[in-house]
């Protein structure tokens, strides 16, 4: 870059023409000899400097006393740079030791182990996933240096993370009045497991809560004595026989024959209670003498129950009725469908690509499943629908056909509604069983008349719900659960009736919570001590107990004439809330204890088959518990 011209002339000719410094000046005048520059470093202070025209040393003096860190010169810019750089390594080198305090501060050894366990117990991961040369070079390089552990920590682990789980469960379960358990059995691979959750609600939230109380493998024939043993056992172990008000199973055969032979019948004496003979088989370590056995009474499974009724009585009447052919027709495209997108990922490329959505398809046998798996389908339009099947190349449906299943998917919501609410688990109690089926009722009732092809099988359905549930509908707890959400209240009962279950109510109420009656009692009587009459009246309980019972009665009827649906106003009514405490806590299906059952696709595998049965249940207990258990989770 030549040195710039100013205003007083142009430049003479000079050394600084050649000068590889002659960018940082600026020619300003001629003084013979010499010329005057002005420095462009030294800007914005004005700096004139003299030099010779054969010569620069002048300005090269006055750049190494004046600009020697300004780069001014190449080896004082090659030595910046080299500060430069040696800075910036510096910097990494502060950086990366920072971080490696900071990881050794904050991800020691024992909380990568801690969260390594997690990781294991959580995802139901193999245990062999530890030896993955992979997972370790993970493990290393996130934690700069620390190492995975082996699987021989990993089973203390376990055995520490059970053990103090166990007793945080007991503690637990020991402060809870009333609760309930849910059983099923599951098998695959040839082998059985026994699985039993308990549930109760916590007295001052009003929340469910919820935990897994065994998940024991069943070996040998599975027999309803070796249920019944099961069952005794899990209950004895956690000191819950008092407690439980019922045990929720579905419908098999197995259970059904367990609580017939051995469940207490309350209307006979104590000394009735069935006795099971030679259990050693079942309950190991015990001797050969005779075992009696306390079972609950049982609470059939309400969404399993209705699950029959669609799977039984629900395809009797379709296939005994005019529609039957339709039916079929339309059923067997829509799962023409469904088997093309399941096996094509060019069927559900498709589906998505026409429908803008993706479509459900049904991989378990359950009905409220096969329902939703419909309603995509039929949520599709007419063209959209035929030009899916012209492009999976299935049969295309029907004007009718269609119209069918629109039908089927119009009348049958609120059945799949039902299904839903008795599957929840948080906030689902068995008095919203009776209201949910009456309501079921009426909205099948009410589309009876408007339907075109499923008149007869709504009809058919309706009975079912009568015939299935009549049990239920009959029950004085189901009908007290009831009563006590203050959701329905009596709303969902005839006038008739609503004088008779205040009685009961009261009744009922009554008998709760004695302690606070004895106070009242106390305090009452010595209040009221002002004579010799009052101080030697012999029959001074019989008119407490009837202001008690005054008392009672004022508040049952206090709450059933109350508005309010939340939870929350119960506090209000201590004595009912109590009752809601007892008969509500059980669950109305057993869905929890299926969902226990959820990983099974993880749970029997060839790499768990060196875990013996007793390690392989406290994982999955430690799996499930680890929301109701901090300890359940290191």
């Amino acid at each position: 870059m030549d040195v710039e011209q100013s205003e007083s002339g142009s430049e003479p000719k000079s050394a600084m023409h050649t000068w590889r410094y002659r960018h940082h000046f600026t020619y300003k005048a001629d003084q013979g000899k010499n010329i005057i520059v002005q420095c462009n470093l030294c800007l914005p202070r004005v700096n004139l400097l003299s030099t010779s025209k054969t010569s620069t040393s002048n300005l090269k003096k006055h750049l190494d006393r004046t600009h020697l860190g300004c780069d001014a010169r190449p080896d004082a810019r090659r030595g910046r740079r080299r500060e430069e750089q040696n800075g910036e390594e510096s910097s990494h080198c502060q950086l990366k030791k920072l971080k490696a305090e900071i990881i050794s501060k904050c991800m020691t050894q024992a909380k990568t182990d801690d969260l390594i366990f997690n990781f294991i117990v959580e995802d139901c991961q193999s245990f062999y996933v530890l030896e993955q040369p992979g997972f370790r070079k993970l493990i290393t390089g996130l934690t700069e240096g620390l190492k995975a552990m082996d699987r021989v920590t990993l089973f203390t682990k376990v055995d520490q993370g059970f053990s103090a789980m166990r007793d945080e469960l007991m503690e637990k379960l020991a402060g809870v009045q009333y609760v309930c358990t849910t059983a099923d059995i599951w098998t695959a691979h040839g082998r059985s497991f026994f699985g039993m959750t308990c549930h109760w609600i916590d007295p001052a939230s009003l929340e469910r809560k919820s935990a897994a109380l065994g998940f024991a493998r069943l070996q040998g024939r599975i027999t309803y004595d070796a249920i019944a043993g099961r069952i005794h056992e899990i209950h004895g172990a956690h000191n819950i026989e008092s407690k439980v008000q019922t045990t929720i199973t579905d419908n098999g055969s197995p259970f059904v024959s367990v609580f017939k032979e051995f469940a207490l019948d309350t209307s006979e004496n104590e000394d009735d209670i069935g006795v099971y003979e030679n259990v050693s088989v079942v309950l190991e370590g015990e001797s050969e003498q005779d075992v009696l056995l306390f079972l609950p009474t049982v609470q059939r499974c309400a969404s399993h129950t209705l699950q029959l009724i669609v799977g039984e009585d629900f395809w009797q009447a379709v296939s005994q009725g005019p529609m039957c052919q339709l039916h079929y027709s339309a059923m067997a495209k829509v799962c023409a469908i469904w088997s093309k997108c399941h096996h094509l990922h060019v069927g559900l490329d498709a589906a998505e690509e026409i429908g803008k959505m993706a479509l459900v398809v049904p991989a378990i046998i359950c009905w409220n499943v096969e329902y939703c798996a419909v309603q995509k389908v039929m949520s599709l339009t007419e063209r959209e629908l035929t030009e899916l099947c012209a492009r999976l190349e299935v049969p295309r449906l029907q004007p009718e056909e269609m119209a069918f299943l629109k039908e089927y998917v119009t009348v049958f919501h609120p059945l799949a509604f039902a299904l839903e609410l008795f599957q929840a688990e948080q906030k689902c109690y068995l008095g919203l069983v009776i209201p949910t089926l009456l309501s079921l009722k009426n909205k099948l009732s009410e589309q009876k008349d408007s339907a075109n092809y499923l008149g007869d099988v709504i009809n058919a359905v309706v009975v079912a719900i009568d015939v299935r549930f009549q049990e239920l509908f009959s029950s004085t707890e189901a009908r007290i659960a009831t009563a006590t959400t203050p959701q329905f209240r009596l709303w969902w009962m005839g006038a008739s009736e609503r004088e008779d279950m205040c009685t009961l109510l009261a009744t009922e109420a009554s008998q709760m919570d004695p302690t606070n009656m004895v106070e009242v009692n106390t305090s009452r009587r010595l209040s009221t001590i002002e004579s010799e009459d009052d101080f030697f009246s012999y029959g001074s309980v019989k008119p407490a107990a009837q202001i008690q019972q005054r008392g009672v009665t004022e508040e049952v009827r206090k709450y059933v004439e109350g508005s309010g649906k939340s939870l929350d106003c119960l506090q209000d009514f201590p004595r009912v809330k109590q009752l809601f405490l007892k008969y509500n806590t059980t669950l109305p299906s057993a869905a929890p204890v299926q969902r226990l059952f959820s990983q099974k696709g993880n749970l029997v595998t060839s790499q768990r088959n060196f875990l013996t049965d007793d390690y392989f249940e406290r994982i999955q207990l430690l799996r499930y518990n680890r929301n109701v258990c901090t300890s359940a989770t290191q």
